[in-house]
Formats: C-alpha cells, sequence, structure tokens
C-alpha cells in the first residue's frame, strides 16, 4: 500500500514529537491528542477485538488546522494506544481537509472510513467556500487507502434545497438485510439545518438523500456530527447545533448539542421528534459519536470542549491541546437520556475512603478525600427536615488562589459549574446552570477529576456537566459547605492503574 509523502511526513512528526509529552502531563484516563490540536471523534468503532477513535487532528500546532484524522485503540475505553495517523488531506478532493466521518466492517474484513473532503474554492464573486463531499478509505485497523472513485456522494447527490456548502459528517450504520445507510448534515443556502438519509447495498454507491428532519430555525444553524440510532424502544438522534439560542435553561452553549428522541418511519425514511434536550449542561462538550458494543451497550464519546473557549484558553506552553470526554453508556428512561460513566472505569478504582452521614455546615474537608484523578458519589439530603438547607457548594482542583466549584440551590433546583478562579487569564466562558430537581428529597452526584477536567452526572446520569480545568497540577483540595445544614454520605476513589 503507497502512503503518500504528507501522510508520512505527519506520521513521523507525531511519534517523534508525542513521545516527549510526559505522561503525568496528559490525562490520565480520557483520550487526548498525540500531538497538537484535537477536535471531533470520528469512526468510533469496535474491529479485530478493539475499539478504534479516529479524531480530528491537526499535529503541527495547538490550534485547527487542515484536518488530518489520528488515531488510536484500547480494550476497555480507558487506556488508549496512539496508532499512526489514518488519514491525510493529500487528494485533489480532500486537498483542504479531512473531515469528520464513521466507520463500519465490511463483509469480507476490511475496515471501512466514511469522511468529508474538503476543497476550497474561490467563486466568480471572489467569495470562497469550502465544498464537501463524501470519500472512503479501506483499511486493515492501521492502514488505509482511500478509494479510487472518491468522491461517492457530491451536492449533486443532496436533496433539493441543500447547499453544497455544509454536506458533512456521515455517521454509517450496515443494516440487518446488510444494505448501509448514512445519515449527514445538511442546510439551506441560509444555514437552516436540514440531516439527509442516504441508502446504499454496498456502502460504495449511494442512492440520492431523503431529508430525515428539518430544523425550520427552531434549534440554531447547522446541525453538526449527526446520529442516528434505536434504543430502548424509540429513535435518537445526537446532534451539534451551531447558533443556539437559549430555551429556559436548555441550549446555553451557542454551539452546543442536541438529543431528539421519537419516531422514525422506516418507509418515508421521516423523523419525527417527541422530546428534546441538551446532551451535557456544562461548558466543554460538542460533537458526539456512538457505538453499539458488542455486549449490546450504546456508548458515546464526545470531545470535550467548545468552539467558543478554545481561543488563547490554554496559555500555559504545551505540545497538545484537546481531549474526548469519559465514554458514556446511554438509556432511554421516562423519555429522557441518560448517560453514565462505562462500567469499565470501576475496575481502576483504588484507595476506597467512604463516609455516611456527615453534618455538613459551614466549609469542611474530609481525610482521605482530596487529588485530581478521582472518583466521587456523594448523596445529599436535608440534615433537617423541617429545615431545608439554602445551598451546598464542592469546591475541587483547589488550592491557593485556585478553585473550581459545583454549587447548588435547592429552592430555585439550580445547579452551577463555576471555574472562573480555576486559573484562566482570559474571558472565555465560566459558568453554566441546569435545572436540577432533587428526587425524593435527595441530590445524587457522581464527580469524576481527571487532572485537567471535570464530569458530573447528576441523579444518575439523568443530567451531566462537563468542563476542562487546566489548573495547577498543586491544587488537590476537595472541600465541601453548606448554607443552612446537609446531611452528606460520600464514597471517593482514587483512578489509576492498568
Amino acid at each position: 500500500m503507497k502512503i503518500s509523502e504528507k501522510l508520512s511526513k505527519v506520521r513521523s512528526y507525531e511519534e517523534n514529537m508525542g513521545n516527549c509529552i510526559p505522561d503525568e502531563e496528559r490525562p490520565a484516563y480520557h483520550l487526548s491528542s498525540r500531538v497538537g490540536w484535537m477536535n471531533d471523534p470520528n469512526g468510533f468503532s469496535w474491529y479485530q477485538g478493539k475499539y478504534h477513535l479516529f479524531y480530528q487532528y491537526y499535529p503541527y500546532n495547538t490550534v485547527w488546522g487542515p484536518c488530518y484524522w489520528g488515531h488510536a485503540v484500547s480494550e476497555d475505553l480507558l487506556h488508549w494506544t496512539y496508532l499512526p495517523a489514518a488519514l491525510a488531506p493529500d487528494e485533489a478532493y480532500d486537498a483542504d481537509g479531512c473531515f469528520s466521518g464513521s466507520a463500519v466492517t465490511l463483509p469480507d474484513g476490511r475496515q471501512m472510513l466514511i469522511y468529508t473532503g474538503v476543497l476550497r474554492r474561490e467563486l466568480e464573486d471572489g467569495t470562497v467556500h469550502d465544498f464537501q463531499q463524501q470519500c472512503l478509505a479501506f483499511g486493515d485497523g492501521t492502514e488505509y487507502e482511500k478509494y479510487e472513485g472518491n468522491p461517492v456522494l457530491t451536492s449533486e447527490d443532496l436533496p433539493e434545497g441543500c447547499s453544497p456548502y455544509d454536506f458533512r459528517d456521515p455517521s454509517i450504520i450496515r443494516q440487518e438485510d446488510g444494505s448501509y445507510r448514512i445519515v449527514t448534515c445538511c442546510a439551506t443556502i441560509g444555514r437552516d439545518a436540514r440531516l439527509a438519509m442516504f441508502r446504499s447495498p454496498d456502502g460504495i454507491h449511494w442512492d440520492r438523500g431523503r431529508i430525515l428532519i428539518r430544523n425550520n430555525e427552531r434549534f440554531g444553524k447547522v446541525w453538526e456530527c449527526p446520529e442516528l440510532f434505536r434504543m430502548d424502544e424509540k429513535w435518537v438522534i445526537l446532534t451539534s447545533p451551531m447558533d443556539m439560542l437559549p430555551e429556559g435553561f436548555e441550549y446555553h452553549n451557542g454551539n452546543g448539542t442536541l438529543c431528539l428522541i421519537g419516531d422514525l418511519d422506516e418507509k418515508s425514511g421521516v423523523f419525527t421528534p417527541q422530546h428534546d434536550q441538551a446532551i451535557d449542561y456544562g461548558i466543554d462538550f460538542y460533537a458526539t459519536q456512538t457505538i453499539l458494543a458488542p455486549d449490546g451497550r450504546r456508548i458515546m464519546i464526545a470531545w470535550m470542549q467548545n468552539w467558543d473557549t478554545t481561543p488563547g484558553y490554554r496559555l500555559d506552553p504545551t505540545s497538545w491541546f484537546g481531549q474526548m470526554t469519559i465514554p458514556r453508556e446511554l438509556s432511554v428512561r421516562d423519555g429522557r437520556l441518560y448517560q453514565w460513566p462505562v462500567r469499565e472505569l470501576e475496575q481502576i478504582r483504588k484507595n476506597k475512603v467512604a463516609y455516611e452521614n456527615v453534618y455538613v455546615s459551614g466549609e469542611m474537608e474530609l481525610e482521605g478525600v482530596r487529588g485530581r484523578i478521582a472518583d466521587l458519589e456523594i448523596e445529599l439530603s436535608n440534615a433537617d427536615p423541617e429545615e431545608p438547607f439554602d445551598k451546598f457548594t464542592i469546591k475541587f482542583a483547589a488550592g491557593g488562589r485556585y478553585y473550581t466549584m459545583l454549587s447548588y440551590h435547592p429552592a430555585d433546583q439550580i445547579m452551577k459549574i463555576d471555574r472562573k478562579f480555576s486559573g484562566s487569564r482570559r474571558a472565555i466562558i465560566h459558568q453554566r446552570r441546569a435545572l436540577v430537581p432533587m428526587k425524593d428529597n435527595k441530590l445524587k452526584i457522581r464527580l469524576l477529576l481527571d487532572r485537567y477536567s471535570v464530569e458530573a452526572f447528576i441523579n444518575d446520569g439523568a443530567q451531566t456537566i462537563t468542563a476542562n480545568l487546566y489548573t495547577d497540577m498543586g491544587a488537590q483540595r476537595i472541600t465541601f459547605s453548606a448554607v443552612g445544614a446537609v446531611s452528606m454520605n460520600l464514597v471517593k476513589y482514587d483512578l489509576g492503574g492498568e
């Protein structure tokens, strides 16, 4: 298999530079860029006995650039091994980037990648546009060869009324009858979102697309990284809309996330939503991908970042920027999407510390409860049932002038993440709020810390709150405080080991 000069060059560069980054300067159990820039997860798949995850990748700088596909594999979704970059923008049809896509195993045993090739052109009126088209590559889990017939889908294959400039992010699935289906982002010239569905007998030759769903200007503009799947007797669409407007406590991130739960008419190919919600209520979460694991779990991963917080956020010298969330097991309960950290995480727990019925009033610390690589399970209730508490706060990554906090006000049912004292020197987004009702007069929080991030799973995963923290590693304290009095149960584990 012939490797292009551009791909050969990037592989040499990433190996040399990636090996210079000490393990302790990376997350412990989240995948980060091998070197340089990372954004969307791509090609999340199970192939030849391992989980494969590709990702949008610009290795030569820690800011976005012409996209390659980075590549890593794992047996447990927590410990990742970097493989050589899989795709480079080295053909005429993808010269300005190999954008997001997905992967599927073919009947002959090969793995097929489908991705968006981008070609930037100047039009007669002097405007410059990115023309986007869908392309294929075939491989063995390490080496991939682009299809000689690329591109396999162009804007001419889009449903009527769709723009050639917002046609990307194909999500592929092999159906029970052996045929294939992809869902892609598309939009009108005015950038009002559509999702298009295409069908193919072999994954190579595709029919003209049909509209799966129209936004009608309700949820932002273009819907990036869409995915459609069936789960718990319902159909689910996950996507990341651009330029959203908030609705109550939903959709506060502008470039945010959207879950639609509803029904799909298989004959017409039209999706009818019945419920909508944000996928995550924190600051740094975008561009989801899921996999149906061999044991039947639907597992989701996302880029743990937000486009509005990337410029200048990380000022300390670094050779990498960008990490993925913890993979999350999904379910639909009472018409709502729930998320929970993959159960594999429990296998790397150690040094258990447990407390029951701790009376919290004012600020306190607990012996053995500190650190930046930790898993905490917390359950709160009123210490006095007749006098509800006014506020509860957890501060973590705390020390000296630094801390980030998660706070809860039961009277208005508001939970807030606040990282303005985390060490940031830029006026980026530092706070987000979510409407979180207590259940049976209790509040449950599972808090995952991993050096540069926090992920909170609220009330068994009914809501999640995710944020990056580039706080000095000397800040290891975790404190608890209440206005009023809280009764708290807590279990804390360190995380690590093979």
